[in-house]
């Protein structure tokens, strides 16, 4: 499984996060049905919008898009976003880049002109299956650049030229560096290989991206298939509207962790169907940790109750989750264990609640700490200061120790906690 991941020069907002909240919850029941799964999901390190920022801050593009990798990863683990199995970046990938490009040329689906390369879209009669759009459509489309040296208005570009304040890398065609579409299917072909099974982003990558990966990736195949199945999940507009920086209502994640627990954010998100649009507001993330509250209320009751075997979610539960991700239903589900919870009046009922809590929740990815961690915070409100002084203290003497595994421990239970730790050069900072 293949998802696009971010493009990294500002803070990840709601919209970033829904999308890796899908695919990830895809990996986790996927991970039920199939011994091995690998899901990679990449990060667009060079980019037309990094290197402005990197000009304007006068720094290397390695500054601005280290800093905002780790604030996208810190702002994951906050909400249960599993790390994938492989995570490329595009400036890795640069050799391979231009090796896909090459084939392009040799087949006669590529050309180059003023020192771009670029995909001749006419050459690929199938342009425009995935998103059904037709051709006037495609040449207006949102991210299609008309230039006059294209062949074509619909032809996008595969590599462009640097000068000397961008980033670039030797080429055949020059020094330069990568277009946006061709980064993903290089390093999808590099680690799942030709055709694989799943591809997944927003919607608004349907046209033109996942469009042009599909026309590059098989023309440089030979015609072998590039993804077998797509996945796109709806946008997350605020009170209705879409969410833009025109509009000014882009909602970041680390603002939205000031005020509510991470847990209470992602349940929000997969309140409503991926595939369908979210309407955000502050009452939907409240409704979602009124639910959390009942699922660990149910969990606190049953603290004393062992499970003899692995937990196991209900027949109902997985159901719904294998109807195309239809978590709104399993959420459903999961409170109907919660009222079996609490009026269970056997051990083997209130094992058999607690077993479906703690499965279904894990597949959601909710329910993830104690309950006692989840009733001690309130983001904005009071934090035990000395406890996580004294957690902050572990984890170094583990890095000191070079016990990672101890230190990754350590700090997954602070972010469960709504702790946010940053590493400098005069020690970890934290913050809620």
């Amino acid at each position: 499984m293949y998802a696009c991941g971010p493009t990294v020069y500002n803070p990840p907002h709601i919209g970033n996060a829904r999308a890796a909240v899908v695919y990830d919850i895809l990996y986790r029941v996927l991970r039920r049905h199939y011994s091995s799964v690998v899901y990679a999901r990449n990060i667009t390190d060079v980019d037309d919008k990094i290197n402005t920022a990197a000009l304007e801050q006068g720094v290397p593009i390695e500054t601005i898009t280290t800093r905002y990798i780790e604030v996208y990863h810190r702002d994951m683990r906050s909400l249960g976003v599993l790390p994938p199995v492989i995570e490329p970046r595009a400036t890795h990938h640069i050799a391979e880049i231009i090796a896909m490009i090459e084939r392009l040329m040799d087949s006669g689906h590529a050309y180059t002109e003023k020192g771009h390369a670029l995909f001749h879209v006419p050459s690929f009669e199938r342009y425009g299956e995935l998103s059904g759009r037709a051709r006037e459509d495609m040449i207006a489309g949102a991210r299609v650049e008309i230039a006059p040296f294209k062949r074509d208005p619909a032809d996008f570009v595969l590599w462009k030229p640097s000068d000397e304040t961008a980033p670039g890398w030797d080429s055949p065609w020059g020094r330069g560096r990568p277009g946006w579409h061709i980064e993903c299917s290089a390093m999808a072909e590099r680690h799942l290989g030709e055709t694989f099974d799943i591809h997944g982003g927003g919607n608004d990558l349907k046209f033109p991206h996942h469009e042009n990966e599909i026309a590059q990736s098989v023309c440089s195949h030979g015609g072998a298939p590039f993804a077998k199945y797509w996945v796109h999940n709806g946008f997350v507009e605020i009170d209705s509207e879409k969410m833009s920086k025109s509009l000014g209502n882009v909602l970041l994640v680390e603002t939205l962790l000031k005020r509510f627990p991470g847990e209470a954010i992602r349940m929000a998100l997969i309140k409503t169907r991926y595939r369908e649009p979210i309407s955000w507001n502050d009452m939907l993330v409240e409704q979602a940790k009124a639910q959390l509250d009942r699922m660990y209320g149910a969990l606190q009751r049953l603290e004393a109750i062992e499970l003899s075997a692995h937990a196991k979610s209900s027949v109902e539960f997985a159901r719904a989750m294998d109807d195309d991700l239809n978590t709104s239903l399993a959420i459903s589900n999961l409170m109907e264990s919660v009222t079996r919870a609490n009026t269970a009046d056997s051990l083997p009922k209130q094992a058999q609640a607690k077993s479906e809590l703690l499965a279904g929740g894990a597949e959601l990815g909710i329910l993830q700490q104690s309950p006692s961690d989840w009733f001690a915070v309130d983001p904005g409100g009071e934090i035990d200061a000395v406890r996580v002084d004294d957690l902050i203290a572990q984890r170094e003497e583990a890095r000191g120790q070079k016990d990672w595994t101890r230190a990754d421990e350590i700090r997954d239970e602070l972010s469960a906690l709504g702790i946010q730790i940053q590493d400098g050069p005069n020690g970890t900072e934290w913050r809620t």
